[in-house]
């Protein structure tokens, strides 16, 4: 089985897994939107110890949502999202955009769709640029 490495912005935590995920969520719950300040985190899953990390664990940082089974993890040098052990136990949740290569899967389902950002749909139509526009 092949490995992904990631890594945060800044680089100082970094890791590496089997690239082989059994599930790729698009989350629109509102919990998922304030965690991440977007329409959606896009999380892979795989088990538990899918991981080997390779520095920077120590400036990890987690946080649980109480009363439910959301919880983040992030850098505490630049604030980008890393991988955590879920609440259960069971799974590794990897944030899809901090990985340095291409996972496996591509993204099976928008989950909660239900509780999406307004603007969401809008902004997926909107104008495309290859960089800021001039």
């Amino acid at each position: 089985m092949s490995k992904v490495k990631g890594s945060c912005l800044c680089g100082q935590v970094t890791f590496e897994c089997e690239n082989n995920f059994k599930q790729f969520h698009l989350c629109h719950c509102q919990q998922c939107q304030k965690t991440t300040g977007s329409a959606h985190v896009s999380n892979l899953f795989t088990r538990a110890d899918n991981i080997t990390w390779l520095s920077g664990q120590e400036l990890i940082k987690r946080f649980d949502v109480e009363g439910r089974s959301i919880s983040s993890s992030f850098c505490s040098n630049c604030g980008s999202p890393t991988p955590y052990i879920s609440k259960s136990g069971k799974s590794l949740a990897v944030p899809a955009g901090v990985l340095d290569g291409a996972p496996n899967l591509i993204p099976q389902d928008n989950i909660f769709w239900e509780e999406r950002a307004s603007w969401y749909e809008q902004g997926v139509q909107s104008v495309k640029f290859e960089k800021f526009p001039s």
